[in-house]
């Protein structure tokens, strides 16, 4: 791309915000080079690792790139043998560092959300951990060799620290020694040359003995080694030289592992630097509140609400344009300062920011394209040294887009004709952009020749525009009308301003016939437009309206679902403890009934059968009013007899009548037990025979199907034979009547008494097929295990 273009468009300034949100110099430097391609596929994949880092700042914010540096200088310099220092190993350990802990930070993102272009270039890292820790072992975090960098430095610095407390402490007798303190200008211990020595003043030198290394700037003050330090001195120097010469071993033995790595070193530093280069991108996104543009190569354009990113957002105007679709050619008039050159710069920057792998300040859905090159020619270039007008800058300008430009360009072209005689001009200006249009670039030009206005109405592929003004306020509201000519609006600016009628009317008459047609025409349209727009304006206002409402009915019937599922939830909760309830009940009245019937041996009575079947109705669970569906017709028969088997509704049990008491009840043989119960709670199952006329014989009527609370063990355990025997034969005809397979009898080991009485009873008896003895897990010789015929 061409630097002028680059430059007029104030493409520098964008990279400028960009770098500021670079991390490294690594992604700095990327980011000042950074300039916009016309490949296709790279623009696609530049914009798509940019969109994840949006993402990834989105979902866990700014990725770590702390302590990375830029270490190539370093790296070369330890590939071709030179030494690095402390400081540029410390560096090294850093960033080796710095990228292991980015590579993790995106590694482990990945099972949230996959950022493949990320990955790759973090996959492209290696760890290098043995090297930074080799390396941070024997510098610390001053980039200062420590001690324990290998065992002779930290026994020359132990002994170094020796001699130089003993120099010290005998200058520091002498300072104190009374007879030499008022020879010193000072009474301290200072350093020069890298030698202790003590500040003496001038009168006093022939009284004090030793070497002169330094004087004051006025002459005052001689800095001397007194010889009884001398040697201490000297054995200082000597083991500084030796730490040095230590150091200096450490510092080629780790710039040595580092040369080993150089490869990998390289790779790293790479990958860091186009890393911090992506989330610098995400980062002035993430500042102009930028969108992810939608690309083509096919010549098309369509932004939507688009604001030049250098002007502040509570000034910029959103600009809305489509072109390369019906249109390739837009031709914009209207009056200065209305917008028009700054209108042409954000749609020329936009297009640099896609195709340099940026988002762009415009809402989502905005579409723009890859183009070979754009070209354009804006502003006043004139120059005196080489005696170039404006006109002639300009043809200069064009003349080199003319010679550059292909199909596939972009051109973008301010004050199209300016400069010249207005035939001339408007003449040329008409000439050039049919050339232009005929070649198929997508061309936007900026012109206040009204011939150009009628030349775009009658073309295919070309359109007008006009910045908007308004009449009401005499200023531009800088919105860019496609579609809409722009008007001179001088008379009636004038007119505004004050300016005489009969002027104005004296004007208006030496404006040719064909000019106030077309002025008319475009009055028309303006009007047309104001009014269309009026009518978009309250369609988007219901239409919004509409969503709201829609919004809200279905936020209602998401509350209601979910009221309604609650509802359902506490009903069901309360049916499963009525339902818990009346188990509850029930049980204690079975176990009221087999107490009773164990009481009375001759049977249970109707009182007590009635005061049972009314607790009974009592247990049955209270929940909420409902409709009851209609009984069956076919089985409410007209009248019931004795011997009709029923189904008695409100037990949900089987039964035989009995015997009809009266008009409202019956008794109902229920198993073992007779109930009295209301004829309504009765449902015929199967008429009795017909040449059955009275009532049968309860054994007869009884089903033999299995009562689940029938127990499958009888404990007799402290009876005696005689009431044992009672309890047994009462016991195997309601195992039999239950269709029981095998029970239980506990009668205890004790002396074999009750057993011996109990398995003779069950020799004999009819329902009995055979009886064993209990296994061990069944109880042993306790428990009598009886099959049933």
């Amino acid at each position: 791309m061409n630097d002028k273009i680059l430059k007029t468009l104030d493409y520098a300034s964008i990279l400028y915000k960009c770098a500021q949100h670079a991390e490294t110099g690594l992604g700095k430097s990327r980011v000042e080079a950074l300039q916009p391609i016309g490949d296709f596929e790279e623009v696609k994949r530049r914009l798509k690792a940019t969109d994840e880092a949006v993402n990834v700042n989105r979902l866990k914010g700014s990725a770590p790139f702390g302590g990375i540096r830029d270490i190539t200088a370093s790296i070369h310099r330890a590939r071709i043998g030179g030494m690095l220092n402390p400081t540029e190993l410390y560096d090294v350990a850093n960033t080796i560092y710095g990228g292991r802990r980015l590579k993790r930070f995106l590694s482990d993102l990945q099972e949230e959300y996959a950022t493949p272009s990320l990955i790759v270039l973090a996959e492209q890292m290696t760890e290098l951990k043995p090297t930074e820790d080799k390396i941070k072992q024997c510098i610390d975090e001053n980039a200062q060799v420590v001690d324990s960098a290998s065992p002779e430095l930290a026994k020359i610095r132990q002994e170094l620290r020796g001699s130089e407390t003993r120099a010290r402490d005998r200058l520091e007798q002498m300072v104190r020694t009374p007879s030499i303190q008022k020879m010193l200008q000072d009474n301290l211990v200072t350093i020069r040359n890298d030698r202790y020595v003590l500040p003496v003043k001038q009168e006093y030198r022939s009284n004090f003995g030793g070497i002169i290394h330094d004087q004051s700037a006025s002459g005052a003050t001689l800095f001397i080694e007194p010889e009884v330090v001398v040697q201490l001195n000297n054995r200082v120097r000597e083991l500084k030289l030796k730490e040095e010469a230590e150091v200096e071993k450490i510092l080629r033995m780790l710039t040595a592992l580092v040369a080993e790595v150089t490869e990998e070193l390289l790779v790293n530093v790479d990958a860091l630097g186009e890393l911090d280069f992506v989330f610098a991108r995400a980062g002035l996104a993430h500042e102009m509140k930028a969108t992810l543009p939608i690309l083509n190569d096919r010549g098309f354009i369509k932004i939507k609400r688009g604001r030049h990113p250098l002007i502040p957002p509570d000034k910029v105007v959103p600009l809305d344009l489509e072109i390369g679709n019906k249109y390739t050619t837009i031709i914009v008039t209207g009056p200065n300062t209305g917008g028009k050159t700054v209108s042409l710069k954000t749609i020329g920057l936009l297009s640099l920011m896609a195709m340099s792998g940026l988002f762009v300040p415009a809402e989502e859905g905005s579409q723009l394209c890859v183009f070979d090159a754009i070209y354009a020619d804006i502003g006043d270039e004139q120059s005196i040294e080489q005696s170039l007008s404006t006109f002639s800058s300009h043809m200069t300008n064009i003349i080199r887009i003319l010679r550059e430009m292909t199909p596939k360009s972009l051109v973008l072209l301010d004050e199209l004709g300016a400069g010249t005689d207005p035939a001339e001009g408007a003449a040329l200006a008409i000439a050039l952009l049919e050339y232009i249009h005929r070649m198929g670039c997508r061309i936007i030009a900026t012109t206040h020749y009204s011939e150009l206005k009628a030349y775009a109405f009658d073309r295919q592929g070309i359109i007008n525009a006009s910045m908007e003004f308004d009449i009401a306020t005499l200023s531009p509201t800088y919105r860019l009308l496609v579609g809409v000519p722009g008007r001179s609006n001088a008379f009636a600016i004038a007119e505004r301003l004050g300016l005489a009628k009969s002027i104005i009317d004296h004007a208006r008459g030496q404006v040719g016939e064909e000019d106030q047609r077309v002025e008319s025409m475009i009055a028309t349209l303006e009007e047309n437009r104001l009014t269309a727009e009026a009518e978009r304006h309250t369609a988007e206002r219901q239409r919004r309206e509409v969503e709201t409402l829609r919004a809200k009915l279905e936020a209602e019937q998401q509350r209601f679902a979910e009221q309604r599922e609650k509802l359902f939830e506490r009903a069901e909760l309360e049916a499963q403890e009525a339902v818990a309830k009346a188990r509850r009940e029930a049980d204690e009245i079975i176990a009221e009934l087999r107490r009773i019937r164990r009481e009375e041996a001759l049977g249970v009575k109707d009182h007590q059968l009635s005061d049972a079947k009314r607790r009974l109705d009592q247990a049955v669970p209270e929940l909420r009013s409902k409709k009851t569906p209609a009984k069956s017709a076919k089985n409410k028969p007209d009248k019931l007899e004795a011997g009709d088997e029923v189904l008695v509704t409100n037990l949900r049990q089987k039964g035989h009548i009995v015997d009809i008491i009266s008009d409202t009840e019956a008794t109902v043989q229920l198993g073992i037990m007779k109930m009295k119960v209301q004829l309504a709670d009765l449902e015929l199952v199967k008429a009795a025979a017909a040449a059955v006329k009275k009532p049968q014989q309860t054994a007869a009527s009884v089903k033999r199907t299995r009562d689940e609370n029938v127990r499958m063990e009888l404990d007799l355990r402290g009876s005696n034979i005689e009431e044992s025997i009672i309890e047994v034969d009462r016991f195997l005809d309601e195992s039999y009547l239950a269709n029981l397979g095998q029970v239980y009898i506990i009668h205890g080991k004790g002396t074999g008494v009750l057993r011996a009485g109990i398995q003779e009873f069950l020799r004999k008896h009819k329902h009995v097929k055979s009886y064993r003895i209990g296994n061990y897990n069944e109880g042993s010789s306790g428990v009598t295990v009886v099959e049933l015929k």
